[in-house]
């Protein structure tokens, strides 16, 4: 998944409270020692243990979910079953424990030996803010399959539904979901914890006039009929299920993959993806054979939370990096490099997403530098460690681990992008300089290959990085080397840096107007990228004059820019310098789009002054019915949290 980057300001509002998770201030202040007992802790673990799930794995496992369900868009609920194949590994446990989320129970069945349903007597507890509800459902002849009868919740935290006015073609309403990191359990009763792997079935039922698609095998040519069957043969984790249904049509980009959107938008993301294919072959080339069949990408509304979600053989991606260039397709790459790191080898728990981000960060920057060139991953590796380095000023020490210690992350959604991202992929990008690409790379795609289909924690990687890596080639990294980038915070000493040229130059372009009031030259900005730019952004003062601004704006056409990588950064920078005359802009901004990444920041200014603050919430209650759950929260908190602020 590609982050929701939010400026430090407000990331601290993610990391909602959780009455069984009270060590991360202990945890801030952690001395060497304590680090070193994380480390030998983590390292001789038999046991992982998922703090964000009532699931028990060590009694019984999902093998398999088969799902029959009824989208209802006017009650905006899914309803139906879920048959839950299981696997007993305690022979003598007499009871099933699942995740839930305001779900209805309506009946479990569990079937005998016979093939007949019998009743199940079951028990849902009272909802805990973060993990929902835990459903024990009573096993004492531990049944093969258990059966769930259910629907959802019409606020149902994995769901959005939006009426046919929140779409492109505005005649359809659309569904989606996003199930990571512990929403799955909104719409599906099941083992929310990616240590369980299972394949899954679904027979759905819409209306005749919408399209619905899951994370499995989609036909490119299946007809639009409202009744839909689909098998996902591959195990996954519950996080990868993924459902999404309206006005869908699907243009291909080469055999193996294509594109879904609405009609208004499929030809100009189709365009946008012409590279898919050959980011495919890239990334085979480098760690083994695409194992997910197909490849497509689903473009959602705007509303969508996140920039995309790795969703097997079928990517959910915002609309927000179709800009018309390619110069934001490394969200494709992204997404794509998923399918090996995360999707085909799978952090145990979210105190190991690193595992995940850190480690597809890496992969798509070597997908991004064999098609667009050295420059593109340069550059796009500078602005992350920028990132990192401002995030890190403030940061809780203990959420700048890679591997992280058991009652640190309150929230699963939480974490830091900076760390789990940014800094795992620098510590991939860290072991490619020390051992070069022609033993680091076979390394890579050897672990993906030993680990295929699995879940594994900090621990196994280690063990294996060792194995395979550092015992192999003795001298050229300690172990003491690794467990620093693994199990402290910050960023080590040695840790390779990157340098850009085209940034440098727009370096001297940018301080040569700061200090002459002379603007770039056009022809050379003509022909900058996103990247370009949003670098020129992010070096601006803080502190700026009306009239300097006002010449920007002129120049460029900062305000109301369709690119939202330069809104994100250019707007906040007006809401310092109490530039009103952006405040239109910014409002229409903040209802069109719901991508966390690109509004927190614009939010997270706002309401530092009184005035700010006021006209925050006025944009955010046009704009709340078009935001995704997930955003809804994070604006809400920061809301909130100003709200208290101006009341002390």
């Amino acid at each position: 998944m590609r982050p929701s980057l939010i400026a430090l300001s407000v990331a601290s509002v993610l990391l909602a409270g959780c009455p069984d998770n009270k060590t991360s201030n202990a945890a801030a202040n952690a001395s060497a020692s304590d680090t070193a007992a994380v480390k030998s802790d983590s390292v001789a673990a038999d046991k992982v243990v998922d703090e964000h799930s009532y699931a028990q794995p060590d009694k019984v496992q999902t093998q398999d979910v088969a799902l029959d369900l009824a989208i209802d868009f006017s009650k905006k609920i899914l309803s139906g079953t879920a048959t839950l194949g299981l696997n007993w590994v305690d022979k003598s446990a007499t009871e099933l424990t699942l995740d839930t989320r305001d779900l209805d129970i309506q009946k479990v069945e569990g079937e005998d030996a016979n093939g007949a349903w019998a009743p199940l007597k079951f028990k849902l507890d009272a909802a805990d803010k973060i993990l929902g509800s835990k459903l024990t459902i009573e096993t004492p002849n531990r049944p093969a399959k258990v059966r769930i009868t259910y629907a959802t919740s019409p606020n149902a935290s994995g769901l959005q539904w939006l009426e046919p006015s929140m779409t492109e073609g505005k005649k359809t309403p659309f569904m989606f979901s996003q199930s990571q990191q512990i929403h799955a359990r909104s719409w599906v009763p099941l083992q929310d914890t990616p240590m369980i792997r299972f394949t899954y079935t679904a027979h759905v039922t819409s209306p005749k006039d919408t399209m619905v698609l899951m994370s499995a095998d989609n036909d490119p040519k299946a007809a639009r009929d409202g009744d839909y069957t689909f098998k996902m043969p591959q195990k996954i984790p519950s996080y990868l299920m993924a459902i999404a249904a309206g006005d869908l049509v699907f243009k291909p980009i080469s055999e193996r993959s294509g594109v879904w959107a609405e009609p208004a938008m499929v030809n100009k993301a189709t365009a946008e993806f012409a590279d898919t294919e050959k980011m495919i072959v890239t990334a085979e080339k480098l760690y083994g054979k695409y194992r997910w069949d197909r490849y497509d990408m689903l473009v959602l509304p705007p509303s969508f939370p996140y920039g995309g979600m790795e969703n097997p053989r079928i990517t959910f991606a915002t609309p927000t990096v179709i800009v018309g260039d390619k110069s934001l397709v490394s969200l494709i790459a992204h997404e794509l490099a998923h399918s090996w790191s995360g999707n085909l080898v799978t952090f145990a728990t979210d105190k190991d997403s690193w595992l995940n981000e850190g480690l597809t960060t890496y992969v798509q920057s070597r997908i991004t530098e064999d098609l667009y060139g050295i420059d593109a991953k340069d550059m796009e590796n500078k602005i992350d460690r920028d990132e990192l380095t401002k995030e890190y000023k403030t940061l809780d020490p203990a959420l700048q681990r890679l591997s992280l210690k058991p009652g640190t992350l309150a929230d699963p959604d939480g974490s830091s992008s900076a760390t789990v991202y940014t800094k795992g992929a620098w510590f991939m990008q860290y072991l490619e300089k020390a051992y070069g690409r022609e033993v680091f790379d076979p390394f890579l795609r050897g672990y993906f290959d030993h680990f295929a289909f699995q879940s594994i924690p900090t621990s196994t990687f280690r063990k294996y990085l060792q194995e395979n890596l550092i015992d192999k080639h003795p001298g050229k990294v300690t172990m003491a080397q690794v467990d620093q980038w693994l199990y402290e915070p910050g960023i080590p000493a040695d840790a390779p840096k990157t340098d850009s040229a085209k940034f440098d130059a727009v370096d001297k372009a940018r301080t040569a107007w700061i200090d002459s009031k002379t603007l770039p030259d056009k022809v050379a900005t003509s022909k900058w990228s996103t990247q370009e730019w949003v670098h020129f952004v992010e070096g601006l003062p803080d502190t700026m004059s009306e009239e300097q601004l006002k010449a920007l704006d002129a120049a460029y056409k900062f305000t109301g820019t369709p690119n939202g990588e330069i809104a994100m950064r250019w707007y906040p920078l007006t809401v310092k310098n109490n530039y009103t005359v952006a405040r239109p802009e910014i409002a229409k901004f903040l209802e069109r789009v719901g991508r966390r990444k690109l509004i927190m920041p614009t939010y997270g200014a706002l309401v530092k002054t009184p005035d700010g603050l006021a006209f925050a919430k006025e944009v955010f209650a046009k704009a709340k019915p078009g935001y995704h759950p997930i955003t809804t929260g994070s604006v809400e908190s920061v809301i909130a949290d100003a709200e208290k602020g101006t009341t002390k």
